[in-house]
């Protein structure tokens, strides 16, 4: 067995990882006890890396060989290397050569590594003259990105993961840190356990599993967090808490700031946000005077279409109280994307240029200029994200080339993305996985590699350079994605008869190496780092200067600041409210999010079962009294409609939510979520329905708030179907399925895997719809067969004329009991509780038989299920938990330290910990004990 030292692909925390692998397989992963950033930690998701790598997986999933459309809509056909690279070049010559080349534009992606990045924006700005590049990372970074550099002068998060332990408040706003971050959370829950004293505030619109560990919680109104700021500022400065002499010497624009804020009085900060006077004072105080202030925000901030305003007021505040540049204190941005920083440190934005060069600044380009040896860099701005794909839809950008990224899952207003995709002459997509809804759109797909397999560098939220190294050889003919975009332009470069290349590049070391000579005199200077360095000393922090041993662990302890008079800026920003106000025809706000076990579009977290165990199905989450109004009851179907779209998803009644509220989670895009509208419109996830509004400063689009109405759905007739398959077969069939869902006008369809404590995971695949009426007996032949139903072993019942249709397949277990192994439900489906336990639990089922045909809800025989994972590390269930609490007794924590000793659950990763503590409070020990 060999072990591989590289980094986790998922959030910006950049844990360390040691990669097991023998021959061509990855067979395992844990944390690397050496790595600074997680200390040998895992999440839930990062833990089972090595189950995405698998055989199994890469060969059901993954893009292996470049292939082509000859015609949109087909299947695509298998071309070699040579010929994909000359079509795709020949093809952006020719768009150049007769429209410009601002016709061309360039997706990609925060998941990139730093040297795939650099040789993308040297491709666009350097070769063919378009500053149309941008990245996914626009929809999660770039208000920070403008907060920092208008407020600090240089996009450079001044404070480290290690200020935690100096911190005496935490101020947590716009993050969900418990489930977006969570390895960075067990520090968190560490250094309060260290520091009782330690005071955490959380400001979000949800009562989040974050919210479990705070001292005070702000249930703000969503988008109102500008206002809360001004609000804390106003108090701030009526009691004396700031820092005048800091102010003084530090900083300018103090003055145009107060007599905005002048107005935020509590009165109106309370009606404006939601929440008490009280709770508003209490949370300027503990800001304010404590010894040391650290600030962590996240997309509750950044998307935003006054993202770049609430970044900077809440860096406002740091200034006003010297909270910034010592131990403990100072606004840090939580990167959402593994490699977002090192996408901003070459420039991989449509108004940056490399090492934090701004576009706009002429010495700036012309540095750049004379670094890739061209004329010069493009003057005119680029397309960001949201305009590039309206661009395309408009038919002004005619080609595209979108690497490691799902635009037809992600971006907001699905209908313009897939317009854009359609209209354009041309669509590259550069990808790992060929299951991604955007694949659908390519006339060329080139097959990249993906973690396990690549090499170069990621910087992560503490601006800690990290070495990516490959653990397993490239499967098929995958290619690293800089190495791709390098043969790209060698050939690129000769239909536009360059006589010398931009691109000499031999391996990614050499790319970095142009990179770390960009840097020199920069703020975020490398020049003392090598790949060599990196190998020996480990993850190294910037900056790190020609001749220096270490990088700089936090920024501006000397109260300099990277602005032409080395002052800090107050940034004078009135509270705006969102876009799109909630109004009597849309009269709930929408907000997206993340979930505990899942990563964005979940192309890889999508093929581990065990991980859609915590939520098993996409829903939408209400308050319990909206519901009610309504007459929506729990699991009852509900369109949820806005400007832009309708999809239809089942409602769950959530303590978390507030009134005129609603959360469905990012993830569920067309792959897991589908349907077809009366109209025949295909229903594409949850951005079918987000708005492409934007962040004038950023064009970070507002994904936290859309007003929708809420209506529930009269679809009569539903369909569910699961079945254990063999693991080389279960994403295979999901795909099949896929296609059918656009044949209902609601449809879902997702993995899932066994909960029985301690057995060997199997696959599964959950298929569910409903529509006004039956549908085709061929349409569900189809479905039964994909899930192994059409076998002679095959119990089955049919009434046609009332729509009511059945099967069940048993099998033989080794042990001699009888097993389902797969059933449908069509018409009446009110039985779904209790057999889907007995399939999905495989508990024993000979005594049924023929009874898996009969209708109604209650089981002929009794069934207990387990219940819902909580703990996905060791398929701990909530009534597991529930039952063993009954016996924990003492505080809060002695009962969560005798739940994990009796079960185990919060032991491994710690995901689930908030979960459990929560469960811990909301069941007293003396209701426990009068149960007894």
């Amino acid at each position: 067995m060999r072990e591989t030292k590289s980094t986790c692909p998922y959030c910006g925390v950049g844990c360390g990882v040691i990669i097991e692998s023998q021959g061509d397989q990855i067979t395992g992963v844990r944390g690397d006890p050496d790595h600074p950033a997680n200390f040998g930690r895992l999440c839930s998701k990062g833990s089972t890396l090595h189950l995405t790598a698998s055989a199994t997986v890469t060969r059901q999933t993954r893009l292996l060989q470049p292939m082509q459309r000859a015609v949109r809509g087909e299947a695509p056909a298998v071309v070699g290397w040579d010929t994909a690279l000359d079509n795709a070049a020949g093809k952006f010559a020719q768009v150049i050569r007769d429209h410009g080349p601002d016709a061309v534009g360039f997706y990609v992606s925060g998941q990139l590594l730093t040297e795939d990045y650099y040789v993308f924006n040297k491709l666009a700005k350097g070769l063919v003259g378009t500053n149309n590049i941008d990245t996914n990372s626009r929809l999660c970074m770039s208000s920070a990105v403008a907060g920092y550099k208008q407020t600090l002068g240089a996009d450079a998060p001044p404070a480290c993961y290690d200020d935690l332990k100096h911190a005496e408040c935490l101020f947590i706003v716009g993050s969900n840190t418990a489930w977006a971050h969570p390895i960075l959370f067990r520090r968190i829950e560490d250094a309060k356990a260290a520091n009782p004293a330690l005071k955490i505030v959380v400001a979000d619109p949800r009562r989040t599993d974050t919210v479990e560990i705070a001292d005070l919680f702000l249930p703000i109104q969503p988008g109102t967090d500008v206002m809360l700021f001004h609000g804390m500022l106003h108090l701030m400065l009526w009691e004396g808490w700031t820092d005048t002499a800091y102010i003084a010497a530090r900083t300018n624009g103090f003055d145009a700031l107060k007599a905005t804020v002048r107005d935020c009085t509590p009165d109106t900060v309370a009606q404006v946000c939601g929440i008490p006077k009280e709770d508003l004072l209490a949370a300027a105080r503990m800001f304010a005077t404590s010894p040391a202030t650290l600030s962590l925000y996240c997309q509750g901030l950044n998307q935003s279409s006054s993202g770049t305003a609430k970044n900077a007021a809440l860096i406002n505040l740091h200034l006003a109280t010297g909270q910034i540049g010592k131990p403990g204190a100072g606004p840090f941005s939580l990167t959402g994307q593994p490699n977002a920083m090192g996408g901003r440190e070459v420039g991989g934005l449509a108004n940056l240029l490399s090492a934090h060069r701004d576009l706009a600044n002429p010495d700036h380009r012309a540095e750049v200029a004379a670094l890739w040896g061209v004329p010069s860099v493009p003057e005119k701005p680029g397309k960001t994200a949201v305009e590039m794909f309206q661009a395309a839809a408009d038919g002004e950008i005619r080609a595209l080339w979108i690497a490691c990224t799902n635009p037809a899952q992600s971006m907001p207003d699905q209908a313009t993305v897939r317009r854009a995709l359609e209209r354009a002459e041309f669509v590259v997509v550069q990808e790992a996985f060929a299951t991604t809804a955007t694949c659908a759109f390519a006339d060329l797909l080139l097959p990249a590699t993906t973690w396990g397999e690549k090499e170069g560098t990621v910087t992560n939220s503490e601006r800690r350079i990290s070495r990516v190294r490959p653990a397993v050889a490239a499967p098929g003919e995958a290619r690293n994605d800089w190495s791709i975009a390098v043969a790209f332009a060698h050939r690129l470069e000769r239909q536009l008869g360059r006589s010398f290349t931009l691109f000499p590049y031999e391996n990614a070391e050499s790319v970095w190496n142009e990179h770390r000579e960009s840097t020199r005199g920069r703020d975020l200077d490398i020049t003392g780092l090598s790949y060599a360095m990196l190998e020996t000393a480990g993850p190294q922090q910037w900056p790190l200067k020609e001749g220096e041993r270490t990088g700089r662990v936090r920024l501006y302890e000397d109260g300099v600041f990277p602005t032409p008079d080395g002052r800090a800026r107050f940034v004078d920003t009135p509270y705006k409210p969102v876009a799109e106000a909630r109004e009597a025809r849309f009269p709930f706000s929408l907000n997206t999010g993340r979930l505990r076990d899942q990563w964005h579009g979940m192309s890889r977290t999508g093929t581990v079962g065990k991980l859609f165990g915590h939520v098993a199905e996409p829903m939408v989450q209400m308050n319990a009294q909206d519901m009610a109004r309504r007459q929506i009851a729990e699991g009852d179907l509900v369109h949820l409609t806005s400007k832009r779209g309708s999809i239809l998803l089942p409602a769950r009644a959530s303590t978390e939510i507030g009134l005129s509220q609603a959360f469905v989670a990012m993830h569920w895009g067309e792959e897991y979520l589908s349907g077809c509208s009366s109209t025949g419109v295909r229903l594409a996830g949850i951005n079918a329905l987000t708005t492409p509004a934007y962040c004038p400063t950023s064009k970070q689009p507002e994904l936290k708030h859309t007003p929708v109405k809420i209506l529930k759905a009269e679809l009569p007739w539903s369909l569910l179907a699961m079945a254990w398959l063999p693991a080389g077969d279960a994403l295979t069939a999901q795909r099949a399925l896929q296609p059918l869902m656009a044949l209902f006008p609601f449809a879902t369809c997702v993995p899932f895997a066994s909960n029985a404590q301690g057995e060997e995971e199997r696959s599964g695949v959950l298929f569910r719809a409903a529509a006004h009426d039956a549908p085709d007996a061929a349409l569900v032949d189809k479905i039964e067969a994909l899930l192994g139903l059409q076998t002679a072993d095959t119990l089955r019942y049919a009434d046609h004329r009332r729509g009511q249709r059945r099967a069940a397949r048993l099998v033989r277990r080794a042990d001699g009991s009888a097993g389902l192994e797969a059933f449908l439900l069509g018409g009446d489906t009110s039985a779904e509780a209790w057999i889907a336990t007995l399939l999905r639990e495989e508990l024993p089922a000979q005594s049924y038989g023929r009874l898996l045909l009969s209708p109604g809800a209650r089981a002929p025989v009794a069934v207990q299920s387990r219940g819902k994972p909580v703990c996905a590390c060791f398929n701990v269930t909530d009534r597991a938990i529930e039952a063993e609490l009954v016996r924990c007794t003492g505080s809060p924590d002695e009962r969560l330290a005798a739940l994990q000793g009796a079960l185990k659950c919060g032991t491994n990763c710690g995901s689930c910990v908030p979960e459990l503590k929560r469960m811990i409070r909301v069941t007293p020990a003396e209701a426990m004990a009068e149960t007894l």
